[in-house]
């Protein structure tokens, strides 16, 4: 009986699996070359976050190359000064970070530096830019010869609608006499969606598996599911949150065309424990019994 309730439990509500392998990778030290780059890109940095125009000018080569977000093309140090000289002064105090900076060298004089600017204004938001910077060897050291900056088109996210599922981030476990349920669950990128992928093991099989994915309905304005097992079927759900209770109504078409319906409720104990039942399921009509109360622990 305990078996049929774990199998019930995974039609009726779905989980996660998916693993992650970290991997260890070491670096070898930076050349002269490459610490003299990086060194020149902390004196930009620092004479940027001073407004100091002919400062930042003075990094770049006599015939040297800027191509703003805008598209607008400056060449020469006089042009940079200038443009400098201008931002600087209407947008006082301004800073800049820079993100993922990457150095590839194309030849013993050549070497080309990508990554992320974040512009940063007092009570502004931040200006985001992805770049890339051709640095070139001089008898004055390292200077860039060209840089092109483009701005970064910020992906939306329903993470603040989803951020209240945060705490099934993670690994979750139920365990009976003769099966266990292993659910993995995590954010995929950007944050809009949580997947949940489940497994149930009896002794050194695995007899079911399917995924769920948890999103945002920014139509219906509410949190809903999407549910494929291996045996063919699939559903949807649609959640509602009453405090430290989810509530999931759901619809679903098992592998033989039958259509199931149910209730399902997610009660959060703390952050490693929640407990789940179900009630008024239905297939084709016909009334099934509910599936008592199961505790679910985090598996550390």
């Amino acid at each position: 009986m305990r078996y049929m309730n774990l199998l019930m439990l995974c039609l009726f509500w779905g989980g996660v699996s998916a693993s992650a392998a970290d991997t260890d990778s070491s670096t070898a030290a930076p050349s002269a070359d490459e610490t003299a780059i990086r060194a020149a890109i902390d004196s930009y940095k620092t004479a940027f976050d001073k407004g100091d125009a002919k400062a930042v000018a003075a990094h770049w080569t006599p015939t040297g190359e800027f191509v703003t977000p805008g598209g607008e093309t400056l060449t020469g140090q006089d042009a940079l000064v200038k443009s400098f000289t201008e931002y600087f002064k209407a947008t006082p105090n301004v800073k800049i970070e820079l993100d993922s900076v990457g150095i590839q060298f194309l030849s013993p004089g050549v070497a080309i530096e990508e990554g992320v600017a974040r512009v940063m204004s007092p009570d502004k938001e931040p200006d985001v830019t992805e770049y890339a910077a051709v640095h070139v060897k001089t008898p004055a050291g390292w200077k860039l010869d060209s840089v092109k900056e483009t701005e970064v088109i910020v992906p939306q996210s329903h993470y603040e609608q989803l951020k209240p599922l945060e705490w099934m981030i993670g690994t979750w476990v139920d365990a009976g006499d003769d099966a266990t349920i292993e659910t993995i669950c995590r954010w995929t990128k950007n944050k809009n969606f949580i997947t949940r992928s489940f497994k149930v093991h009896i002794e050194d099989r695995v007899e079911m598996e399917g995924t769920q994915i948890i999103g945002w309905d920014p139509d219906k304005q509410t949190i809903r599911s999407w549910l494929f097992d291996s045996e063919g079927g699939f559903g949807v759900g649609m959640w509602s949150q009453k405090e430290n209770q989810w509530t999931i109504r759901t619809l679903q078409v098992l592998a033989n065309g039958e259509k199931a319906s149910g209730i399902n409720i997610m009660t959060k104990v703390d952050d490693d424990t929640f407990k789940f039942r179900s009630l008024g399921r239905e297939v084709d009509g016909i009334l099934l019994p509910g599936i008592d109360e199961i505790t679910v622990v985090r598996q550390q």
